[in-house]
């Protein structure tokens, strides 16, 4: 790989951490990412790449917001961002945990959606096809093991408060 300059040449990985927490890892990615939207190779992003980056993460700013974003994260004021300021906006929507009222809004919103008839809870078999799907492939015995694990009431349903305890407990491993 001999000529091939450094793409992480001129990041001061140690500052970026201590501004955003980031880990060297993390600003190696986003470094990929912010050349990737810098497409014109400036060595910053426009107003405009901003709102396309954050279009593509599901967010749809205003202009307005867009511009307060903008004020927020350029710190020399020039209306361009530079890579530093790149991983100071990212960093927020990559270390800052969420607070626990944002959680269960979701965990509710992500709830309502298997809990078709608004009972209140979901079916083991409900349950059964969703895990299926996600961890597949899983045979019928580690199938079940999972259901008897997650149905200790051994009601056949799984109510708001077992789901939030499934979904937000750390996997043993």
């Amino acid at each position: 790989m001999a000529g091939k300059p450094d793409p992480y040449a001129g990041i001061d990985f140690e500052e970026i951490n201590e501004a955003t927490g980031l880990e060297p890892d993390e600003i190696k990615c986003l470094k990929t990412c912010f050349d990737l939207f810098d497409a014109k190779k400036q060595d910053y992003l426009s107003a405009d790449d901003l709102d396309e980056i954050l279009r593509a993460m599901g967010f749809r700013p205003s202009k307005e917001e867009l511009m307060e974003i903008l004020k927020e994260i350029d710190e020399d004021g020039s209306g361009e961002i530079e890579f530093a300021e790149f991983c100071q906006l990212c960093a927020k929507f990559l270390v800052e945990d969420p607070d626990i009222e944002t959680m269960k809004r979701e965990l509710k919103d992500a709830f309502r959606i298997y809990d078709k008839n608004g009972e209140g809870f979901i079916t083991m078999d409900t349950l059964r096809g969703l895990i299926s799907e996600l961890l597949a492939p899983l045979t019928d015995e580690e199938l079940d093991g999972i259901i008897e694990e997650l149905d200790e009431d051994g009601s056949g349903t799984m109510d708001f408060d077992e789901f939030c305890e499934m979904m937000m407990s750390t996997p043993q491993s």
